[in-house]
């Protein structure tokens, strides 16, 4: 056994001590341990990693030759029996395995289809000279002139939609509340004294007198409501009366969307949460007018 062989076999043996036990994770001394025999252990085995890079004809991938031979070196760790055979031996194979499986992603050309059309592979980093002289590569030449637009729309979709959503909740919480509150307003008072008397400054409706049925009532439309909204501002108008009651006619539907547009648009200037909403249509509708 060589001395390099020998150095192989402590470096991984010393990995495969540091292992955490099943079901447990690596105390930072394992891991300290471990990263440091693998290290050695890339080491010792760098110059077999040049020369099968070399003959599999990756020089010029030799970033992704080295991760990949990398990505081997560390399955023939968790997989070696010392049983059965040196590890010298066992990563010639995995190094082999990454190596050829590289070659065969990024050397199309090597394919037999690709020989058929004499097809070329060819880096994206490799430098070339442009008309001017000037030196460049290939990947500096590949730019989407709209992906700048595109990726800050999504954007402000994404924004907008976010927005709108906690305005609609928004409009549906105040909604709710006054509702509720009308109700209490309704309640004798002196019914009202006696239950704030018993039950102190904190009531519930039920404990205000207020018909549960008639709570739930309003649930149910401000439900309906938030329903309709969302389906008219995110999709098709038409598609809201397949969500919405059936005894609702096209005519209501349209006058929910429009009295909650107008309530929502008095929340844009009165709520500070919404500021930025108002202040963009106040501008929106300046430049119209210009």
């Amino acid at each position: 056994m060589s001395k390099t062989t020998a150095a192989l076999e402590c470096a991984v043996a010393d990995v495969i001590a540091n292992r955490a036990p099943e079901g447990e994770r690596q105390s930072a001394r394992q891991r300290s341990n471990t990263d440091r025999a693998f290290a050695r252990i890339l080491q010792l085995i760098a110059p077999r990693i040049r020369h099968f890079v070399r003959q599999y004809g990756l020089i010029q991938h030799w970033d992704d030759a080295e991760q990949c031979c990398a990505i081997a070196v560390h399955r023939a760790i968790e997989a070696y029996d010392p049983s059965k055979a040196q590890f010298t031996t066992f990563v010639n194979w995995q190094i082999r395995g990454e190596l050829q499986s590289l070659r065969f992603r990024l050397m199309t050309d090597q394919r037999p289809s690709a020989k058929k059309v004499e097809a070329t592979t060819i880096s994206l980093h490799q430098v070339a000279v442009g008309p001017e002289g000037e030196e460049t590569t290939l990947e500096s030449t590949l730019v989407d002139d709209e992906s700048l637009a595109l990726t800050e729309r999504a954007a402000s979709d994404y924004l907008a939609r976010a927005a709108t959503e906690v305005l609609i909740e928004e409009f549906v919480r105040k909604g709710r509340s006054a509702a509720i509150e009308q109700l209490r307003r309704q309640q004798p008072k002196r019914q009202l004294a006696r239950l704030r008397a018993a039950g102190g400054s904190t009531l519930n409706a039920a404990m205000l007198g207020i018909d549960p049925a008639e709570v739930e009532k309003i649930e149910e439309k401000f439900a309906r409501d938030r329903e309709i909204l969302l389906t008219r501002v995110f999709g098709e108008a038409d598609a809201a009366e397949e969500l919405a009651d059936p005894d609702i006619s096209k005519e209501r539907i349209r006058q929910i969307g429009k009295r909650a547009s107008r309530a929502m648009a008095d929340l844009t200037e009165s709520n500070p949460r919404f500021v930025v909403m108002a202040d963009y249509a106040g501008s929106k509708s300046k430049r119209l007018a210009a």
